[in-house]
């Protein structure tokens, strides 16, 4: 039986602070995170996809959680062919543009290896604290299954290493059919991790609740099922507290991919007010029934 960790995808969310979950005496940074970091071993940096990261950030918190805590950083904007603004690049590799959004044709080619080059080397005081569980790469809704998009997902995996790498689908090409196996064979081939979402259905950008262990770390993410999944809004498009029923019938799904992996990771990015919150530390006292039960 492997490890399951559980978290949010976030600590820092406005309206979380304004939730009333962090005590009056966490009133800073440093003590909001060393909180966090007492109620769940995981944390998904969320910040890192609409900015990369400084590396004095990183080493911060490295250094402001126990041993073995876990952080899993989101991959910039750009780097999973996602557009991104102009001033969310470091100044000296900002292009002279008019654009409101940038992708990554908009970057000379030097640019675009320096701000990989960037991204990577911030991450090493994760990394060399042991604290780096995955990078996630959240491709957008029009990165299809085919030979290209396959073969941009092994020069990533390529570009990280030795830092490992996650990749969340969200078109449903992935899985039509019998592209599901396919999918999921090109990841066991490669060793990738496969992120297993919750999210809401009948959308361009909806993949199915599938769970699969398809190298020796699992992950899973929870969108939650918001009415206003296309909403501009974040916090109306996240807005979704899962029921005690829901989880309920989670939990076991959880158990079983963790009794397949090495080590699971369970991420709630239902990121408003406390929802994340809550629901995290419900599904980790689930869980620890099951085992306690002999599950």
């Amino acid at each position: 039986m492997g490890e399951i960790r559980v978290g949010t995808a976030s600590w820092t969310d406005k309206t979380l602070l304004a939730s009333g979950w962090y005590p009056n005496g966490a009133n800073t940074a440093e003590k909001r995170l060393g909180y966090y970091a007492r109620q769940f071993p995981l944390v998904e940096v969320d910040a890192t996809y609409y900015a990369p990261p400084a590396e004095q950030t990183a080493r911060l918190w490295a250094q402001r959680t126990p041993d073995h805590f876990t952080f899993n950083v989101k991959a910039f904007a750009l780097l999973t062919g996602h557009p991104a603004k102009p001033t969310a690049l470091p100044t000296d590799l900002r292009p002279e543009t008019d654009k409101k959004n940038i992708y990554p044709n908009d970057l000379k080619p030097q640019v675009y290896e320096d701000l990989w080059s960037r991204f990577l080397s911030a991450l090493d005081p994760l990394a060399d604290a042991g604290k780096l569980g995955v990078i996630l790469f959240q491709f957008p809704p029009w990165f299809t299954i085919r030979k290209s998009n396959k073969q941009y997902i092994l020069e990533v995996a390529e570009r990280c290493k030795p830092l490992r790498v996650a990749v969340e689908f969200r078109h449903q090409s992935w899985f039509a059919g019998d592209n599901a196996d396919e999918t999921l064979d090109f990841l066991r081939e490669h060793d990738l991790p496969f992120v297993g979402v919750d999210m809401p259905q009948g959308y361009r950008s909806s993949v199915p609740p599938l769970l699969a262990a398809t190298s020796d770390l699992a992950v899973v993410r929870f969108h939650g099922h918001s009415d206003n999944w296309t909403s501009h809004d974040i916090q109306e498009k996240f807005r979704y507290l899962y029921s005690d029923k829901e989880l309920a019938e989670w939990a076991p799904r959880i158990r079983q991919l963790g009794d397949e992996a090495d080590q699971t990771h369970v991420l709630f990015n239902n990121c408003a007010g406390d929802n994340a919150q809550r629901n995290a530390a419900e599904l980790m006292s689930l869980l620890e029934s099951e085992s306690g039960d002999g599950q």
